[in-house]
């Protein structure tokens, strides 16, 4: 069940959006809209704009837009509900009791009190920390070179010796066993009943981007096993969707985040200054990672430990990040094994050259692969290149693969005398074989990958909704010539439709309108065809540029109604015949075609 479309459009229009988004972003106005730095990614020159007319934001670099629910649930990665809560609370809108199942309430109830429970856990671990009895845990994290400011900052704290602390405690706040045994907090057996799952550790909150605690791993003190102890999986922590020091990591200004493998990477990254390191949760890289990091950078760094265990980590995690649309470079920190063993010994200024000089994913896979073979012979030299020829193919975008096969050649040329012809051919000829490889590498329905060019067409259709939502005036002209159901991309269809239907109601109203999607892909795109652009100085070229668009519109149209043709349907052929007869007079009457946008 969901609040009605009323109460979300009374929130809604009780929130300006510049208001809003002013309280994230400084903004300075433009003519009728506002700019910038977006939010969303790193730029140095603002492309973040506010149209009031519009109620809309929309970056003209990341491509990042909707309204004011839009632009909350990407801040604050909350979700529609949760977007809508805050911004009736900030505009003293009372949202209506709903009324919910009782199998909801109980799991809504449960994950609010699970959530409560690891509050309380971590503030009872931050006080025994600094307590006399966690001064082996102090101490540790001191010899491990954290200063206060750092172990508060990250709630670092400490589970005693006696395992049963945490439990009398959270006991004596009246929870049942029952709860905590589903928080993961927790073991139980025959022998000892219910005892702490955490004992003699230091221990380290997780949180989610919202900043609450949903688990904890802990580091033993001693040559305890296993070293690292992390919560088990429960209704609140899925560890392959939640990445540590994300919560802090997600308002950097860097261009990308840092991808690590453990706890103490990330603090002693975040104490040196490079608040953008994350790490995932004792467990690979996973489609969830991958999709986590795309809400908040377009570029990773990984940096494992230089090891082989690390090395194998950095290639899997390289296609799932690529496979995410995320790109991906690999730091090498050698001769030191991890981030917090380089920055001690060499400093922050030496590890932000390195991070500078991180290699190409791509080309790291290939320096990597030179190492599987025994390139001193000519049969390893051949192998090698077969391995290069493999990944390449894997390479959907014509141009950048190009682009690989001359970087290739440029680094071994010298030494194995191979040319860019020799690898082109061992390209086409596996490709023309249909290698195991190049089938592996097939795109998964609904993967992310490069989005592909705009055709002439989607640019027009897209350029004629932002002119009906910018200019209504424009309606009435458009509306002689076209219908909804002439843009033939399925998205656009659909929102011409709204707008028309909107337009006969009285009003246009985008902001309005994207209350309609969910899905945040689709309010993105939707976004993106109300802020198509187009330099128009005169009159004239106003003239020129819609009578092109009109057209081009009219002929995709056409077209499309040709290819979906039923060769036995003769009363639709002869409507085809008669629509580009309309068309070629359109064309004909393509002077006549004035329009004002005012």
């Amino acid at each position: 069940m969901r609040y009605s479309d009323d109460i979300i459009e009374e929130v809604r229009q009780k929130n300006d959006i510049v208001d809003v988004v002013s309280q994230y972003v400084k903004l300075t106005r433009k003519g009728s809209s506002y700019f910038g730095l977006c939010p969303f990614h790193n730029e140095k020159t603002p492309s973040f704009s506010v149209t009031p007319g519009k109620q809309m934001y929309y970056c003209f670099g990341c491509g990042a837009g909707g309204n004011v629910f839009n632009f909350i649930m990407e801040y604050e990665n909350y979700s529609f509900g949760e977007a809508l809560k805050h911004l009736a609370d900030r505009a003293g809108v009372e949202l209506p009791k709903i009324e919910y199942s009782r199998e909801v309430r109980e799991k809504a109830e449960q994950k609010a009190e699970l959530l409560e429970i690891n509050k309380q856990a971590a503030q009872y671990y931050y006080y025994q920390l600094r307590t006399e009895g966690g001064r082996q845990g102090h101490e540790y994290l001191a010899g491990r070179q954290l200063s206060e400011e750092t172990m508060r900052k990250f709630g670092l704290g400490y589970s005693d010796k006696f395992g049963s602390g945490l439990y009398k405690y959270l006991k004596s706040k009246g929870y049942s066993d029952e709860r905590l045994r589903e928080s993961g907090l927790f073991n139980v057996d025959e022998r000892h009943g219910m005892y702490d799952k955490f004992w003699n550790r230091v221990i380290f909150p997780i949180m989610d981007v919202n900043n609450r605690v949903i688990g904890f791993g802990g580091r033993v003190m001693g040559d305890g096993k296993p070293k690292y102890l992390n919560s088990p999986e429960t209704k609140i922590f899925d560890k392959s969707r939640n990445l540590y020091g994300l919560n802090i990591a997600r308002t950097t200004r860097k261009k990308y985040l840092i991808l690590c493998e453990g706890y103490m990477d990330v603090i002693s990254m975040h104490q040196a200054g490079f608040t953008n390191a994350v790490a995932s949760l004792g467990t690979a890289l996973t489609s969830g990672h991958a999709s986590l990091l795309k809400r908040y950078t377009q570029e990773v760094l990984l940096l494992y430990d230089s090891d082989e265990a690390g090395i194998r980590a950095a290639l899997r995690g390289i296609p799932i990040l690529r496979e995410a649309g995320v790109n991906s470079r690999v730091v090498d920190l050698k001769p030191y094994k991890d981030p917090d063993e380089f920055i001690k010994n060499m400093g922050a200024e030496a590890f932000e050259e390195r991070l500078n000089q991180a290699s190409d994913s791509f080309m790291f896979r290939v320096s990597i692969a030179e190492g599987e073979f025994p390139m001193e012979e000519p049969q390893g030299q051949n192998r090698f290149f077969e391995r290069c020829a493999e990944m390449l193919l894997e390479l959907k975008d014509e141009l950048e693969r190009n682009l690989y096969i001359e970087a290739i050649v440029k680094k071994y040329r010298g030494q194995y005398g191979v040319s860019t012809e020799d690898l082109r051919k061992r390209v086409n000829t596996l490709a023309l074989k249909g290698t195991p490889a190049e089938n592996r590498i097939q795109p998964k329905s609904g993967s992310q990958n490069k989005k592909k060019k705009e055709t002439a067409s989607e640019q027009a259709q897209k350029l004629m909704l932002t002119w009906l939502v910018t200019y209504p005036n424009v309606f009435d002209k458009v509306a002689q010539y076209l219908t909804p159901e002439d843009f033939v991309v399925p998205l656009y269809r659909e929102v011409a439709q709204m707008l028309f239907q909107q337009r006969e109601e009285g009003q246009v109203n985008p902001a309005k309108l994207l209350n309609s999607f969910t899905d945040s892909e689709e309010q993105r795109e939707v976004a993106s065809l109300f802020n198509a652009t187009i330099h128009l100085e005169n009159q004239q070229e106003q003239d020129q540029a819609f009578a092109d668009t009109l057209l081009r519109i009219k002929s995709e149209s056409l077209a499309e109604r040709n290819r979906n043709w039923d060769p036995t349907d003769m009363a639709g052929l002869q409507q085809i015949v008669k629509a580009k007869k309309e068309l070629e007079e359109l064309g004909r009457k393509r002077r006549e075609l004035h329009i004002s946008f005012e």
